[in-house]
């Protein structure tokens, strides 16, 4: 039955029109913040007279701390609600600001960006949750292609606005503009739901700080492969984490239930070849455009705006059909052309086919992360959908320090053409995987053809609610 709210909102989703300016306004704090660094990173090193190795640390606290903070934001928010969850993140990010920007060391400037990352996680589950509760029987296509496109359009404005922002008023007004975004959050997130309706389910807090534990010595090891040790502690740490939540009543991550759902199992897999090979793309290609190819900055950056612009018209155009499984097959095939054509550029490739392959990965930009996400919508239990969103978040990221680890094999001696090919093997592997994967799941024929999405799970059978 559809909620009262979206009765009186009528519009064709179902979903109340007051919600949509919070819902994006959440959504796009972990994405500005993730792009507008990139722009900062030589000026704040100058500033600290810090070396890349340790300013890299600013982009990788963020991913850190999101990929740990999304699905424990995320289990919060399917049992308090996200009001509660918006208004302390809203909080927590226009205090990072303020703290990043008065930093008198690097390190202090790490710890906001870690306090950024946390509090900007409750952002995507939130409007999840949203979606889900506040849409009734309808499938809102409308809703979650805003999300996909509000993330990629600030990708794309978003090193673009960091120059902006440093030539008025130096990095620190990178960090200073969280503070009218924070208050912006604060303002629209009162016209979010007061709470949720299972407020007695008991929080599985030791199964978050296992999990929490376990993802951050994993990560911490991909982006530092030479100290085993911590690959050892996130083996251990995630076998006591499964025996755990095996055990209790009311778990973090109900395995018996995810572990029995092998479409969403198969959309975190999609997730994570997704994001590595968007993340290779993204940060392989700039840098053999700008030491391999021998291009300016501006130059490299208009090359890669073609690839920006081509996804967002995409996600917009084909977020207006609800299934999935023809984006994913689509995305899969472009995906596996584009990679493959960077296997035959090199220094005398022309700017304008540069562009060309840009726009190309476009395609699979605009398609893939849209239809892994209303995947997700479908698959995941109605009660944990904001957890589900979570982990979604988490694989991304997962994904994206693969693509940072692959990034620094390939171009260990350099940004060379040899290099970017070494690098597209990789990308052209996992796209083909994605593309396979895409093909032979044939739960996504049903995706987004169902009345009542979320009611019964793709593989069949009903859901069990927690």
């Amino acid at each position: 039955m559809r909620s009262a709210r979206a009765a009186r909102a009528g519009t064709a989703t179902g979903l109340s029109r007051r919600l949509i300016t919070p819902m994006v306004l959440g959504v796009v704090l972990n994405p500005i913040n993730s792009s507008i660094i990139a722009v900062a990173l030589v000026p704040i090193g100058v500033a600290f007279g810090a070396p890349a190795s340790q300013t890299a640390w600013l982009v990788s606290a963020l991913y850190l701390a999101t990929a740990v903070g999304q699905p424990v934001a995320g289990r919060l928010v399917d049992v308090v609600g996200p009001k509660p969850l918006y208004l302390t993140g809203a909080v927590m990010v226009g205090v990072a600001g303020v703290v990043g920007a008065t930093a008198s060391t690097l390190g202090v400037l790490v710890a906001a960006r870690v306090l950024l990352g946390l509090g900007t996680c409750a952002g995507y589950p939130a409007a999840m949750y949203l979606i889900r509760h506040d849409s009734g029987d309808t499938t809102p296509s409308g809703p979650l292609t805003v999300l996909a496109v509000s993330g990629q359009v600030v990708a794309a404005v978003g090193p673009t606005l960091g120059g902006v922002l440093i030539d008025t008023g130096g990095w620190q007004a990178t960090f200073l503009v969280n503070v009218p975004l924070a208050l912006a959050c604060l303002v629209v997130g009162t016209r979010l739901p007061g709470g949720a309706r299972r407020r007695r389910v008991r929080l599985d807090t030791p199964g978050m700080a296992l999990f929490a534990v376990a993802l951050t010595a994993l990560l911490l090891f991909m982006m530092s492969p030479g100290r085993w040790y911590l690959a050892l502690v996130a083996a251990l740490v995630g076998a006591g984490f499964a025996v755990r939540e095996l055990r209790v009543s009311d778990p973090f991550v109900d395995l018996r239930v995810l572990g029995g759902n092998w479409p969403l199992l198969a959309t975190f897999w999609r997730t994570l070849l997704t994001f590595t090979v968007s993340y290779s793309f993204l940060f392989g290609y700039t840098q053999w455009l700008e030491h391999g190819r021998g291009l300016a900055p501006t130059v490299a950056g208009l090359v890669l705006l073609p690839m920006f612009l081509v996804a967002i018209v995409v996600s917009a155009i084909t977020g207006r059909h609800p299934t999935v499984r023809g984006k994913l097959v689509v995305g899969g095939a472009t995906l596996v052309a584009g990679c493959a054509s960077l296997l035959v550029v090199h220094a005398g490739t022309p700017v304008a086919a540069l562009a060309v392959i840009s726009a190309v990965v476009g395609v699979p930009q605009g398609l893939n992360s849209l239809g892994n996400q209303n995947a997700l919508y479908h698959q995941a239990q109605p009660a944990r959908v904001a957890a589900s969103a979570g982990l979604l978040r988490t694989f991304s990221y997962l994904g994206a320090m693969l693509a940072a680890a692959a990034g620094g094999a390939a171009f260990g001696h350099g940004a060379d053409t040899d290099g970017l090919h070494e690098l597209a093997w990789l990308m052209l592997g996992c796209a083909v995987l994605l593309l396979v994967a895409s093909v032979t799941d044939r739960s996504l024929r049903r995706v987004g053809t169902q009345s009542a999405p979320g009611d019964r799970s793709p593989g069949g059978g009903q859901r069990r609610e927690q």
